[in-house]
């Protein structure tokens, strides 16, 4: 059991660390960039199951939030997250649990997978725009139009090869005996 433990602490700081590389791959797109910081959110959920998924999202949130430059454009810092993008970022926790939530029930497929990191998305997008809105005291229309159209089919893309990899990559995992429905709890 305690070892378990310790794969999926290990496996739950790689994926933060994934999460802070993929943050830095950054092209800026209005008042949000873009990244594939949700691609390394869909990974994180699938993989590592709702409670893992989101202790790794906490513990990325967390040394931001602490100032480390893990955020995109190598920010940090507790204005990261009251700012006007903070609420995408905020979002992972939710939504990487929810992602790992869906994969832990049943049979893993690409589509459960495609359908899960979907959900993921709406979570990010909802809680993202809503954000943006407020502190940019935008229209709903002007923060959507700006907080996730531009985005739609990047992230569409994102979640196929989310949802590819991802399989293939639990399948591996499970295999190899490092991911087990035993060890999707923190506890």
């Amino acid at each position: 059991m305690q070892k378990n433990k310790t794969k999926m602490m290990v496996l739950s700081a790689l994926f933060a660390a994934v999460t802070a590389v993929c943050a830095q791959i950054t092209v800026p797109v209005g008042p949000v960039p873009f990244t594939l910081q949700v691609l390394a959110i869909n990974l994180t959920g699938m993989i590592l199951g709702s409670r893992w998924g989101a202790v790794s999202a906490m513990v990325y949130l967390a040394l931001g939030a602490v100032g480390a430059p893990v955020f995109a454009g190598f920010n940090g810092g507790m204005q990261a997250l009251i700012g006007k993008t903070g609420g995408y970022i905020i979002s992972f926790i939710p939504a990487a649990f929810v992602i790992g939530w869906i994969m832990e029930r049943g049979k893993v497929t690409v589509g459960k997978a495609f359908l899960a990191n979907l959900l993921g998305l709406l979570i990010i997008y909802a809680m993202g725009t809503a954000q943006l809105k407020f502190v940019l005291n935008l229209p709903w229309e002007q923060a959507f139009q700006f907080g996730v159209i531009p985005f739609l089919i990047p992230d569409l893309i994102k979640l196929a090869m989310a949802s590819t990899l991802g399989v293939v990559i639990l399948k591996r995992l499970t295999l190899a005996g490092l991911r087990t429905r035993e060890t999707s709890s923190p506890m």
